[in-house]
């Protein structure tokens, strides 16, 4: 070996590699791959295990127990710490890969960045066709993990060790640019993780990734002024991008300066606090009261760091102002082009700084203002009545649950969810008091999501209070990471809201003529039909079997105690609690469109269609 090559495996390589790769914006330095998440098997056990094993005083790893699971630790990871540092996923090859595909797209879909190393067959086909690989007829070069492709923002089969250069550079720029970042997948021979190769010293390096904080276009910027100084009822719909780009201070100083109220979404929920005399709460189909009325009145619409989900606009049918005409601040082209609008391309941070100071004097007139703060004083007594307590020895109801635990949370604590009817309540209800705070992950809205993604917080943010809100549904989905928190001393805080069915699905199925079939957990009659029984089944014991102290709450007053003893606990903790069923969080404030059964000759889903066909009559295109 030369003194300019370093003779190592494939796998050795790519760790070391990866031990070497930083981020860094505005002067701090992050590990971009902090670890390594993986479960070993053929495909991966003597390439990139051995290589972690060789490594391990430079790339801390992490066991999982489901492939899906820790590919959402990683996204929960990298979120916390505002995509700046990142983890990576190795599996063997067959089942191992292709459940990442899930944890892919939700990464992907959320704009946030993970590694995926998935192993694959023998690229010299020496042993052919191996164990768990999947034959093409026509294709030979195909194998599972080619369903990584679509979900992937970079994609590579590395075929060779030399390959590994090129590709290994790429993925690390996609995971680092804020424009691109998601997914990342290099596919990885398992022949070819164990083959030796001359590396350029270079390779190894310390490498550092600046994630860039890009301008507007000064003809864009002038437009913007323009379009805001002409508006008279504007309203910002924060998203997710002020959090990434660590804005939340710049649009305070903005909302301040010009009046201009915020709605947000479920990704930019916490831009601000609850309690800023401008923030108006979650927007669209699970939206507060006084942000869904701006919005149907607001003659420009400021987007901010939005993709403007289907949630988020009601389906095309929030914004009704026959002017409406849509401002959007994205570091993406492709997200701020939507809805027509005009563009700031540009970081969140930037873009409001610079408008800031070249709206100088401008703010919207004060009857507005006291017309959305009236509007929110109004809202806040409704999100009182739904947490009041009332009757300590009643049966909580889910939105109770919710107000006894923002009793019990501080300002930093992180409080996790995904999937089922928490979101709406919570998009609707919850106080965000901290930018960290509220954690919904409602691009994939992906069950399980909630358990392996407090691990991953917990890891980016040590000592913090973090709580795993989930249905028996999602936990029924995912619970088996509840074994990594105990292995790696995490005391994640999960809250168990036992229900028994699917709420959510539930209800919509009751609302689009579906009478909620196939939503309940009920034991089945030989006739077919679900009984009125539950299942006699006991979540908290299963919690309790995999590691976790379990403390059961049948009461207010028992709930309250049993989630104050949780963020004491220096262990893993499960507050379970049996809510009563009926739902006390406010309807929605805007429609959904979830397609109804055109012809059908039950009564149901005849007068679902009809209410479909109004409440479509009102989506608009905008143009």
């Amino acid at each position: 070996m030369s003194a300019r090559t370093r003779r190592l495996t494939t796998a050795q390589a790519l760790v070391r590699f990866l031990s070497a790769q930083y981020t860094e914006r505005d002067g701090v330095r992050r590990r971009l791959i902090a670890g390594t998440w993986g479960i070993f098997g053929h495909g991966n056990v003597a390439g990139v295990g051995q290589a972690l094993v060789e490594y391990a005083d430079v790339m801390p790893f992490h066991q999982g127990r489901n492939e899906q699971s820790m590919v959402h630790a990683a996204v929960g990871y990298a979120r916390q710490l505002n995509r700046l540092s990142a983890q990576a996923v190795t599996t063997s090859i067959g089942p191992g890969a292709t459940n990442l595909v899930t944890g892919a797209a939700l990464a992907t879909i959320n704009r946030l960045p993970v590694l995926l190393l998935p192993g694959d067959y023998f690229a010299s086909h020496s042993a052919d066709p191996l164990l768990q690989q999947l034959e093409h007829p026509v294709e030979a070069d195909v194998s599972v993990n080619d369903t990584l492709r679509p979900v992937s923002r970079y994609f590579d089969r590395i075929t060779r060790p030399e390959a590994l250069i090129p590709s290994a550079l790429q993925a690390m720029r996609v995971l680092a640019d804020p424009a691109e970042t998601g997914a990342v997948t290099l596919a990885l021979p398992q022949d070819v993780q164990a083959e030796a190769y001359d590396w350029p010293e270079e390779f190894f390096a310390e490498r550092v990734w600046t994630v860039r904080r890009p301008a507007p276009d000064p003809v864009e910027l002038a437009a913007a002024v323009e379009a805001i100084r002409s508006a008279e009822r504007p309203l910002i719909v924060a998203g997710g991008g002020v959090h990434h780009s660590e804005a939340e201070a710049a649009l305070r100083a903005f909302v301040e300066a010009t009046g201009i109220p915020v709605a947000s979404t479920q990704a930019g929920k916490g831009s601000l606090r609850h309690d800023h005399p401008a923030d108006l709460g979650g927007i669209g189909h699970t939206g507060t009261a006084p942000a869904d009325e701006l919005a149907r009145t607001a003659d420009l619409v400021i987007g901010v760091g939005t993709r403007y989900t289907d949630f988020t606009t009601a389906s095309g049918t929030l914004f009704q102002h026959p002017d409406v005409r849509f401002l959007n601040l994205n570091i993406t082209g492709f997200d701020a082009h939507k809805l027509a609008a005009r563009t700031l391309v540009c970081d969140a941070r930037t873009g409001l700084d610079l408008l800031r100071e070249a709206l100088t004097g401008h703010r919207v007139s004060e009857e507005y203002v006291a017309g959305y703060r009236a509007g929110k004083a109004r809202w806040d007594e409704v999100v009182e009545a739904a947490y009041r307590a009332g009757d300590d020895s009643a049966v909580p109801t889910q939105t109770q649950v919710l107000g006894a635990l923002d009793a019990v949370v501080g300002d930093d604590d992180v409080v996790i969810n995904a999937a089922g009817s928490l979101p709406g309540d919570l998009h609707k209800l919850w106080r965000s008091r901290g930018p960290r705070q509220y954690h919904l992950e409602y691009g994939y809205s992906c069950m399980g999501y909630e358990i392996p993604a407090g691990i991953g917080v917990q890891q980016a943010a040590p000592g913090t209070p973090v709580w795993a809100l989930v249905g028996d549904g999602t936990y029924l989905m995912m619970p088996t990471e509840i074994v990594t928190a105990v292995q790696e001393g995490l005391p994640l805080n999960i809250v168990l809201i036992q229900n028994h069915g699917y709420a959510s699905i539930g209800g919509l199925s009751e609302s689009v003529g579906g009478e909620r079939f196939g939503t309940a957990y009920r034991f089945r009659a030989a006739d077919g039909t679900f009984t009125g029984a539950p299942l006699p089944v006991d979540l908290a014991a299963n919690a309790a079997s995999l590691g976790m102290e379990v403390l059961r709450a049948k009461t207010v007053g028992e709930l309250r105690e049993a989630l104050a003893a949780a963020r004491a606990s220096t262990r893993p903790t499960c507050v379970y609690v049996e809510t009563d069923p009926a739902p006390t969080a406010p309807p929605a404030e805007a429609w959904w469109d979830v397609p109804v059964a055109e012809t059908a000759s039950r009564e149901a889903a005849v007068e679902a269609r009809e209410r479909y066909d109004h409440q479509v009559a009102g989506r608009r295109r905008h143009l």
